[in-house]
């Protein structure tokens, strides 16, 4: 039970640290108003998992 509730406390605090950092800093830092940004804004969050859960794979399947 306390496990689970570190797990919870630890994934709110940082969802409270990503939404801070959305809310406060991300409109000061200037993106340029292009196709690629956009694709690559889109697109990043796929390739990063895929890349996780390939790493993730490949190190289940060598033991």
């Amino acid at each position: 039970m306390n496990n689970q509730f570190g797990f919870l406390a630890k994934v709110l605090l940082l969802s409270v640290v990503l939404s801070l950092f959305i809310k406060y800093v991300a409109p000061t830092v200037p993106i340029p108003e292009s196709d690629v940004s956009a694709l690559i804004l889109v697109l990043s969050p796929t390739v990063i998992m895929a890349v996780l859960l390939g790493v993730r794979f490949r190190a289940v399947r060598n033991l």
